[in-house]
């Protein structure tokens, strides 16, 4: 049989491998090459043939990155109105130009790239981003979307150099870079102010740079593989940076690191100092260079976000110091609590907030139909309460009484201020809480029963001692039934406006939940302290930044008329999601993948699982495969076993997530099933080329396949386009539409 043609044979087949074989086996396999390629080919090939063919290659690159910008890049500015989730990033770029502080589940560094591109296209920061469908009219948002668009637009030639260099075939690569580029989905996302293509450009270029350091392997410690493996550390702090997520690419390059170490390991060849170096470099480059560079995008983030803003209140109150315009910064309150005093109760766990009442009743059917008690996140004046003794009414605040300190132990009764009814508790069931008691305000201007009494301790501290503002934490026990006030941090219904749930736990078990500390505390009759001392330092601010972050994604819950979606519907491309648009008069955008193209993804998973299995047992089973088979094999399996890796990694933990989901989670993982499908179909037909045919039908059958493949990719996309560019005019249903026919499963909403 004569040889398979093109790249992706020979040159995997007979180039050394890293790892098992060491450096002496590598050169002696090297002259071995040399010899064999010498007596096949007496002439070496002709300077300016190989100048003709690296011209080729660099022009194919050059085509393949210009088609992929201008792709993204056509009709950037349509529409001109908020679409989707830009709502909540543009805003997030508009904090960081005016230096005010937000909360926001994801770390920092992708608002603050979007705010940059902003400020410097001469965006000021001025539009609210208030909903959807909200028009940009004069103020400049091109900026921002052209930045997220050029990452966007890299995402293919990274593809396209990944294949290239994991399978050494021209057509693999060229198929993978078709199907990103004529891919809706990854276009729409692309085009508008959002995270995901940033986070997908840190991850294809840590995954382009890990597989450039691998191939430097025979030559460790050159400046090209100190170049890769540094970049490939830079690339894995910005994918982290953006978004937890990036946690899946780290752990990807962590365990081919590991691998390749084990393997170097085993060299016998190689001194234990020379396996010590390589260890170095790595830790240095992939652990120690990551993380400082994380660290400083949040040093940064906190420098510039310096101003009060919407985020406080998801922070503790020492945390709230530091930024100006907020109560507490250079603030001097009473350090001592004393009866009289106007304050607010801040939950000790993150994200929970302040101790909150409104004149809203608890509906028909949830315990008593006393007034809701909640925590509440923002500032707001129904989080104020006063301190008041448990068996009188006088006011503590009048002249003639002398000051009267609330010590640890004391018997107190807290009046909401604006509503002046008692913090209560009795034996009805918590409204979501199963076998807590129900938490309610109770009595009229102050005036209620013993439900109301509550007994106040300072965490670790003996009785007598005094209470400090901010810095004692405390816990109040009800004096009836026994139980602890806490938040179970669930999310009322709308009845409960969507505030968190407090509850009076019977279980004394001491929790953050059960937990809290004065923070505003208003006082007349007493003399003020600055809160200077309290501001936190900069790795205690780190810390608490991560575990607001934590709580905020593990308690996202869908919101009202949101397209929310299951991971096994994403492979499929069962759902859509809507960007803009809903009737026949708007201008539609509908993020949904290219169905030929994420249905091919899906078949080439199938069949990769198939052909690999039975490649790798053929192998393991001693089978003598031909020299051209045995290459192809090793290109599939290493090739497509490290990107298929790719897949799982970023796919299959969103099975385990508690929070909710959307179908752009899935756009990392398809980047990789997209570049297994091209190192696959290259790979077979190549196989199907040997086995079947003679040498001219071969190469025929090798092309013909490929150029279908392209051919109905790219017809796929130029039906399907109007879901990315746009559409106006009738809905899919109507005979007239541009996608009429083209609603292939009733599950797709445009």
């Amino acid at each position: 049989m004569p040889p398979a043609t093109g790249g992706g044979l020979a040159e995997s087949e007979l180039r050394p491998r890293r790892g098992r074989c060491g450096p002496q086996a590598a050169r002696a396999a090297g002259r071995d090459v040399a010899a064999e390629a010498a007596a096949r080919s007496p002439k070496r090939p002709a300077r300016g043939s190989r100048r003709f063919e690296a011209a080729g290659r660099w022009a194919l690159l050059a085509l393949v990155t210009l088609l992929s910008f201008a792709t993204r890049f056509h009709r950037l500015a349509e529409p001109p109105h908020i679409c989707w989730d830009e709502t909540h990033f543009g805003k997030m770029g508009s904090y960081y130009i005016n230096r005010t502080f937000f909360f926001d589940v994801h770390p920092p560094l992708g608002k603050m790239l979007i705010g940059l591109a902003g400020y410097l296209s001469g965006y000021d920061g001025t539009f609210l981003f208030q909903k959807p469908g909200d028009k940009y009219e004069h103020h400049s948002y091109m900026g921002m979307r052209g930045f997220c668009a050029f990452l966007g637009s890299w995402l293919v030639p990274f593809a396209y150099l990944t294949v290239l260099d994991l399978s050494k075939s021209l057509s693999a690569a060229l198929l993978t870079a078709a199907l990103l580029t004529f891919d809706t989905g990854c276009l729409t996302l692309s085009q508008y102010i959002l995270l995901d293509p940033i986070l997908m450009f840190f991850i294809m270029a840590a995954m382009l740079s890990m597989v450039k350091y691998n191939s430097c392997a025979n030559r460790p410690f050159s400046a090209p593989w100190w170049f890769w493996l540094s970049l490939t550390g830079v690339s894995l702090a910005g994918a982290l940076g953006v978004k937890f997520v990036g946690l899946f690419i780290i752990l990807q390059v962590g365990l081919n690191t590991i691998a390749d170490l084990w393997y170097l390991f085993g060299d016998l060849s190689l001194s234990l100092v020379t396996v010590g170096k390589h260890l170095t470099a790595r830790v240095l480059c992939l652990i120690v260079l990551p993380l400082a560079l994380y660290t400083a995008t949040f040093a940064v983030h906190f420098m510039v976000l310096s101003k009060s803003g919407p985020g406080d209140g998801f922070f503790s109150s020492a945390f709230q110091a530091r930024l100006s315009g907020n109560n507490l910064h250079n603030a001097s309150i009473p350090e001592h609590l004393a009866y009289g005093s106007v304050i607010t109760v801040k939950n000790l766990r993150m994200a929970i907030g302040y101790l909150h009442s409104h004149r809203h009743l608890y509906p028909e059917g949830i315990g008593a139909r006393q007034q809701q008690v909640t925590t509440y996140l923002h500032k707001d004046y129904n989080n104020l309460w006063i301190i008041k003794k448990h068996n009188t009414n006088s006011d503590p605040l009048d002249p003639s009484f002398p000051v009267e300190f609330v010590r640890h132990g004391d018997i107190i009764r807290l009046e909401h201020k604006e509503t002046s009814r008692n913090l209560h508790s009795h034996y009805h069931e918590a409204p979501l809480t199963r076998k807590h008691y129900q938490v309610t305000g109770y009595g009229i201007n102050g005036t209620g029963d013993s439900n109301d009494f509550w007994r106040i301790e300072v965490v670790n501290r003996k009785f007598g001692n005094r209470i400090k503002v901010l810095r004692s934490r405390i816990r109040l026990i009800h004096l009836v039934t026994g139980c602890v006030l806490g938040s179970s941090g669930k999310v009322l219904p709308k009845w409960g406006w969507e505030q968190l749930e407090v509850t009076c736990t019977p279980y004394l078990k001491e929790t953050l939940n059960s937990i809290w500390n004065v923070e505003d505390h208003i006082n007349p009759k007493l003399p003020n302290i600055s809160l200077n001392v309290l501001q936190p330092s900069f790795p205690e601010i780190l810390l608490e930044s991560h575990m607001v972050m934590i709580r905020g994604n593990s308690g996202l819950k869908p919101k009202d008329n949101e397209f929310t979606s299951k991971p096994w519907h994403w492979p499929i491309n069962y759902q859509g999601l809507r960007f803009s648009g809903i009737n026949d008069t708007d201008f539609r955008v509908y993020l949904l993948g290219n169905p030929v193209v994420w249905w091919l993804n899906l078949l080439s998973i199938a069949l990769y699982l198939l052909s690999g299995s039975i490649i790798a047992i053929a192998i393991q089973r001693g089978a003598q495969l031909p020299a051209e088979v045995a290459g192809l094999s090793q290109v599939l399996l290493r090739g497509g076993g490290q990107v298929l890796l790719g897949w799982t990694l970023h796919y299959f933990p969103f099975f385990l997530m508690g929070r909710v989901l959307y179908f752009h989670h899935y756009f990392p993982a398809m980047l990789f099933s997209s570049m297994l499908t091209g190192i696959l179909w290259d790979t077979l037909l190549r196989l199907c080329a040997w086995g079947l045919a003679s040498w001219p039908l071969a190469r025929g059958i090798h092309v013909v396949g490929i150029l279908s493949l392209l051919l109905g990719t790219a017809y796929s996309f130029y039906l399907f386009h109007p879901l990315a560019y746009g559409m106006v005019g009738p809905l899919a249903q109507d005979p007239q539409s541009p996608m009429a026919g083209l609603r292939w499963l009733d599950s797709w909403d445009f």
